[in-house]
């Protein structure tokens, strides 16, 4: 049981300079240990958070020595328990996790517990931010246009999620219409140093979306997990995690003119992708970190996820004490997160000589010798410098399909479709731009980037350019502030001009949320077969995320989407070629429209402002009309409604028990699904659009809802019987078991009959039959999307047996009970020669004290082959996670007192 904190002696008290005293704190200078000066800042965080938390139960002395003895201890792959000090959600995310929550309430009261014991323990902060879909552009009253449609479509997810921040405690929930979750969390959420209760300790937090890494940016340690683990964190559970090595990346000198940090980051993504960093903290520091303003560190922070590490850390200067005072943080704030994090030794001075401190490994980049570039057409670490861009187009339509690949026949690649565009005769050929976007969190924090795309704007206005009235051009900024200081610029109007009209103020087309584009357009692309193109300021660009239609997505910065949309083609050179013609009939060049940094420094000087960012913050307290009109049931249990098609009764807890399953094996299983690599969560749990054939929209279709009211995947999160329909439903997916066709569909093994995969899992499902899946390297790489592992589960799934795991993807799947299982290292199903034909052994000892982390097991098939495989059950917690069947049920477990 817990004890009393053995390290309560250092616990200091923290004097403010005038008298009196900001509180107490757990000092690391008085434990006078030499090892401490040279740790990274980012695992001085764990290393505080573990001491603070010592209770020699959930968090034990050995614990805190591991993580001072880090140099030595982090090569050899050991646990530690880390207990953030918040946790973040999305609705997309926090629907189903407030669905958990409540069905947990009621599980803990059919077996006799407390229910109340269901509640946050830590603070809980929930933005709505992913239920704007770009209905309605280019238009003045897109904002208010797309909000109404928004509220239609999702009064009751609202509704149950307003319920549930009356329901429990510690929960805010900032209404929809505020902004995106990172900038909201950046510009005001985020705390750097929480003083509860008269004890400071730094800010941490985990969240149910993969980019919360932004935060990283402020100096707040913060990294995605998956719904199920979050969950467990907000009830208290220590999370347990492997100490990570840390990367330190050397940053020197400044970025050349013009060079924005969209192309910087992107620049990082690719490095980084290539010095391998999946599992380790990325630290940055260097000389070069006084030139980089905080939106671009955070810029940097957030595409975390796109180049692998679970932290971009930038430890907090003096660059984020003047953030937090542009941001409208108190002075009293600002000197008592100073005061700490001095004493504590985790402020970086850069006046004061630096203690070197230690690395797993080291890189460094010059910024000088960052260039203009974009990436794409499929994955956001393919890099494309901006000069070679054409010469990649071109070769990407040569190549055969693949990441960097369309394969269009040389005599078909100058093909132009015709088509009426509103009475307008119109032609579309292959990489023509149809969606321009100004969206996502990466980038629309970011006041250099979002105020230079509105330069570009007004210098082509100005030279008389145009968008093609058939590109559907958007402009989602992540929070009300970016429309204050574009409206103080005077440039807002500019980009109306070309069609950037605001649209909303949330997670647009970066994840899916494009809406639908013309039918004209839709059908020129359709009957023509043509690579479409969709240029955005986003952060992903996998294939069939941002629009079914467009194969080709770019991510660029917004200054570069405006430029994309004025040439109206990515198939063009701009140091060449021209991007239109002015109104004087004269050539405009790329040069003519692209403003100096001088030029936009001077802007965003004049523009951004403090009290742009408190009035936002504070309208943001008080809802908006449409939220403080919804009516909420009372009640600290939910009363489930049997004919919502949003927020549905899941089945994770049915005929539990208080008695732990113990851990399964499989037995003669099947292969539901043969894959290669870089399976991303979109194409095992899409967020988008459902589509008109799927098995989803048929259970919609049969319980009345009409199809322009279908909705997202991403807003039916509520509501397992639709997800576990949506699971595998991308229709990008590339199946081996069928032969080279693209869709959501498979081979049911034993009768070779062509099924969805919904339907094929339960076929097997309905005879009693275990399924297993086959995967290549990356496997669940992408958004730290739980409904990945829970549809899978729900489906059946086992086993899933992969070349390598994305980290978020891998812990999801032990959470949710399913067995994650890796080939030894030159091994694949195909050079073991597995066709996905075969049935599958997997021998399991049924007692979880016989099993260890990383054993290995060996993989029986009826065909007479067995190959062995590493069980990916990473530490003794996830063992025991197993044992229950799943983390939930461990919790519940837990919280009632039965014998673990």
């Amino acid at each position: 049981m817990a004890s009393a904190n053995p390290f309560n002696s250092i616990l200091k008290t923290l004097e403010k300079p005038q008298g009196g005293e900001f509180g107490k704190y757990y000092s690391l200078p008085a434990l006078n240990d030499p090892r401490i000066d040279k740790l990274p800042y980012s695992i001085k965080i764990l290393l505080e958070s573990a001491i603070r938390n010592c209770d020699e139960f959930q968090v034990k002395s050995k614990d805190v020595e591991k993580i001072i003895d880090w140099e030595n201890t982090s090569p050899k792959q050991v646990e530690v328990p880390f207990k953030p000090a918040r946790v973040l959600l999305q609705d997309f995310t926090g629907v189903p996790a407030v669905v958990d929550l409540a069905c947990m309430r009621d599980a803990m009261n059919k077996l006799g517990g407390d229910s109340n014991k269901i509640n946050p323990l830590v603070p809980v902060d929930l933005v709505i931010d992913h239920s704007v879909q770009v209905d309605v552009a280019r238009s003045e009253n897109a904002v208010q246009e797309n909000m109404e449609l928004e509220f239609q479509r999702n009064k009751e997810r609202f509704a149950f999620l307003k319920w549930g921040s009356s329901a429990f405690d510690n929960m805010l929930v900032v209404p929809p219409g505020s902004g995106i979750v990172h900038q909201v969390n950046l510009e005001y959420l985020g705390r750097v140093v929480f003083n509860t209760n008269g004890v400071l300790y730094p800010d941490s937090v985990v969240g149910t979306d993969s980019h919360t890494t932004m935060i990283d940016g402020l100096g707040v340690a913060g990294w995605g997990v998956g719904g199920i683990e979050a969950e467990a964190a907000m009830l208290g559970q220590p999370m347990s995690m492997v100490l990570p090595g840390v990367v330190g990346f050397k940053l020197l000198g400044k970025l050349r003119d013009g060079v924005t940090a969209t192309d910087l980051v992107l620049t990082v993504t690719q490095m980084l992708r290539k010095h391998g960093v999946v599992g380790k903290f990325v630290e940055f520091y260097g000389e070069g970190m006084s030139e980089l303003s905080l939106a671009d560190r955070a810029t940097i922070a957030n595409m975390s996820p796109e180049y692998g590490a679970t932290m971009g850390f930038f430890p907090v200067d003096h660059v984020t004490l003047q953030y937090l005072q542009l941001t409208g943080r108190s002075e009293k704030t600002i000197a008592m997160i100073e005061s700490y994090l001095r004493a504590n030794k985790m402020f970086v001075d850069y006046s004061e000589p630096q203690i070197e401190k230690v690395y797993s490994s080291y890189l460094q980049l010059k910024l000088e010798e960052v260039e203009p570039c974009i990436s794409g057409p499929k994955r956001p670490h393919d890099r494309v410098p901006l000069k070679e861009m054409k010469a990649d187009w071109q070769a990407c339509l040569d190549n055969r399909v693949g990441f960097k690949g369309f394969a269009i026949p040389k005599e078909s690649q100058d093909k132009a479709a015709k088509f009426s565009f509103h009475g307008t005769p119109a032609e579309l050929r292959h990489g023509d731009v149809v969606i321009a976007a100004i969206t996502s969190c990466t980038n629309t924090s970011n006041p250099s980037v979002m105020l230079g795309a509105a330069l570009v704007a007004k210098k082509a206005c100005e030279l008389g350019l145009e968008v093609k009235p058939w590109i559907k051009t958007s402009l989602a900024p992540g929070s009300g502030v970016v429309t204050k200081y574009l409206q103080k610029s005077g440039l807002q109007k500019y980009l109306n001009q070309l069609g950037f009209h605001i649209v909303g103020y949330g997670c647009t087309t970066c994840i899916g949320n494009s809406g639908d584009i013309d039918e004209s357009v839709a059908s020129a692309i359709s009957e023509n077969d043509m690579v479409a193109a969709a240029v955005l300021s986003g952060n992903r660009n996998f294939e069939g995320r941002v629009h079914p239609l467009t194969r080709a997505n770019y991510l660029a910065s917004p200054p570069l989407v405006v430029a994309y949309a004025l040439a109206g083609t990515v198939d063009i050179n701009f140091e060449t070629e021209p991007i239109g013609t002015g109104k004087d009939g004269k050539k405009i060049f790329f040069r003519d429209i692209w403003p100096s940094s001088e030029e936009v420094a001077n802007v965003v000087q004049s523009s951004v402002l403090p009290d742009m960012f408190k009035a936002t913050y504070e309208a943001i307290t008080k809802g908006n009309p449409m939220w403080n009109q919804l009516s909420v049931p009372s009640g600290s249990l939910y009363a489930w409604s049997p004919t919502s098609t949003y927020i549905h009764e899941p089945p994770y807890f049915k005929d539990m028990t208080m008695s732990p399953p113990g851990p399964h094996g499989v037995k003669d299983a099947y292969c539901l699904l043969n894959f290669g690599d870089s399976i991303t969560t979109d194409h095992i749990s899409p967020a988008g659009s459902i589509h008109k054939d799927s098995p989803a929209a048929k259970f919609l279709l049969e319980h009345g809802v009409d199809r322009r009211d279908f909705n997202s995947y991403g807003s039916r999160r509520g509501n397992d019987e639709i997800m576990a329909r949506g699971t595998f439903a991308n229709i990008r997916l590339v199946n081996k078991l069928l032969k080279g066709e693209v869709g959501p569909k498979t081979i049911h093994i034993p009768t070779g009959e062509k099924l969805s995969v919904y339907d094929a899992a339960m076929r097997y499902k309905t005879a009693g039959q275990d399924t297993i899946i086959l995967a290549g390297a990356e496997y669940g790489s992408g958004s730290s999307r739980d409904w990945a592992a829970k549809g899978p589960m729900l489906l059946g799934v086992k086993a899933v047996i992969a070349k390598s795991f994305e980290r978020i993807h891998r812990s999801n799947l032990v959470g949710m009970g399913i067995i994650p299982l890796c080939f030894k290292s030159g091994e694949d199903a195909d050079t073991l020669g597995l066709t996905g034909h075969e049935r599958y052994t997997i021998d399991l000892p049924s007692c979880v004290s016989e099993i260890r982390p990383g054993q290995d097991v060996t993989v029986a098939t009826d065909s007479g082959r067995s190959f062995t495989c590493t069980v990916r059950f990473d530490t003794e917690v996830e063992l025991a996670y197993f044992n229950h069947g799943g983390i939930l049920q461990y919790v519940i477990r837990n919280l009632i007192g039965a014998k673990q």
